[in-house]
């Protein structure tokens, strides 16, 4: 800053602005006042003081900060505007050293007595503002953005979206609303950041039809948004509108804009929930080949079970066997054999059973009344009859086992078997 002038100086340092988050209160200005305070005279500091806080910036362009705010405590101003302006300065600089609270100090005394001139009143109470909330003093800023507009009697879109940000910190989600309407009411550009924090807000209000409403707003005023279509489609589950779920994310996946694996695994769901279960799995199945969504358990057991409802037998089967794999899974593998079962794959749904009871399946008699029909159509009717009889020892498929035991041994002996 050495090549600055006085007055630039001046500038960029009572322009400072913090990181913001503000909360909301409707301002009530007396706008015949604030006119009043706008034609008085400007008000400048006495000789004396003036002279000290030239000096102060004279050391401050030649980035002697630390002296330049010690020179600006030595003085003892008795004249009120002298004092309040020149702990207008002080707050500016400690702010400049980021030593915000020592700033905001500063800065509160400079406003207090109302004595500044227009825009510098004005300006310190932004900034006031704004530190206040960068440093968690939401109830604090709300006061001092509050002021502001009283004085000014100005409505910003800014300052509402920073109302709605300290009521979204502060956990008051439906003070969030107004001020965040405003500031979209207000805005020349659109700026996402008022509807994102109502995003957020009808989110922990659990109002999810509410929040469906605004993420269809962002989509209209952002159509080439990514996210905004991601989003919005996600936002569909929780209003459990499927079909209209499915289209938007069918226009986010055609588009090109999915980033992560959960939208391939969102797109996936919003088939199987509007029965569609082919779709369902091959988009989960293509994503994770293409490596963009994990090979896990849970991925896979998916495209296995999604197989499985479109009656696509042999992929199910080979997904369940794949998910059974990782962990040593009874069921998957039970699963994988009852399926290879139906699409008369004998000795290969006798290898995956069998290994289902290795493991320790639950569901024995299930197991072993499969295992006796892979073995009988394999004419194998010995171990088709050992093994309907050891169905027979589970209450849930004893009856069952009985009929067929009986048939099986019939067949046997019509084959020249003895059992």
């Amino acid at each position: 800053m050495r090549n600055l002038s006085k007055v630039t100086a001046l500038a960029v340092l009572m322009s400072f602005s913090g990181a913001v988050f503000t909360a909301p209160a409707l301002a009530a200005p007396d706008y015949a006042k604030i006119e009043e305070r706008k034609k008085v005279k400007t008000r400048v500091m006495g000789e004396r003081v003036g002279k000290k806080v030239i000096k102060a910036f004279e050391l401050y362009n030649e980035e002697k900060l630390d002296e330049a705010i010690a020179m600006l405590k030595e003085l003892e101003p008795s004249d009120d505007f002298d004092k309040a302006t020149v702990n207008r300065y002080l707050g500016s600089m400690y702010a400049q050293k980021e030593q915000y609270k020592v700033a905001i100090k500063y800065l509160e005394l400079a406003v207090a007595p109302d004595i500044l001139n227009f825009a510098d009143h004005e300006q310190s109470l932004k900034t006031l503002g704004d530190m206040l909330a960068g440093t968690e003093q939401y109830e604090k800023a709300k006061k001092a953005y509050v002021a502001w507009m009283d004085f000014t009697g100005q409505e910003d879109a800014t300052v509402y979206t920073r109302i709605a940000q300290a009521n979204h910190q502060l956990g008051k989600f439906k003070d969030v609303f107004e001020p965040a309407d405003k500031a979209i009411k207000l805005q020349k550009e659109p700026n996402k950041g008022p509807y994102q924090l109502k995003l957020g807000s009808y989110f922990e209000l659990k109002d999810y039809k509410n929040m469906v409403k605004v993420g269809e707003e962002i989509v209209r005023v952002w159509p080439d948004d990514k996210k905004a279509w991601v989003g919005l489609g996600k936002y569909y589950l929780q209003t459990e509108d499927y079909k209209t779920g499915l289209s938007t994310m069918e226009v986010a996946f055609n588009n090109g804009y999915f980033e992560t694996e959960v939208d391939y695994k969102v797109l996936s769901n919003f088939y199987s929930l509007n029965a569609i279960p082919f779709k369902a799995a091959k988009v989960l199945e293509d994503a994770i080949n293409e490596k963009k969504v994990k090979r896990t358990k849970q991925n896979i057991s998916a495209v296995a079970s999604n197989y499985h409802r479109s009656q696509e037998i042999e992929k199910a089967a080979k997904y369940y066997e794949e998910a059974a794999k990782f962990d040593d899974d009874a069921e998957f593998y039970r699963k994988a054999g009852s399926l290879l079962l139906q699409s008369q794959n004998y000795s290969a749904a006798v290898v995956r059973l069998n290994k289902a009871l290795e493991l320790g399946s639950d569901k024995k008699g299930t197991i072993y009344t499969d295992l006796a029909e892979a073995y009988y159509y394999q004419e194998k009717y010995k171990q088709a009859y050992a093994a309907i009889v050891k169905a027979m020892d589970d209450p849930r498929t004893r009856k069952f086992a009985k009929g067929w035991s009986t048939y099986i041994k019939d067949k046997a002996a019509r084959n020249g078997v003895k059992i």
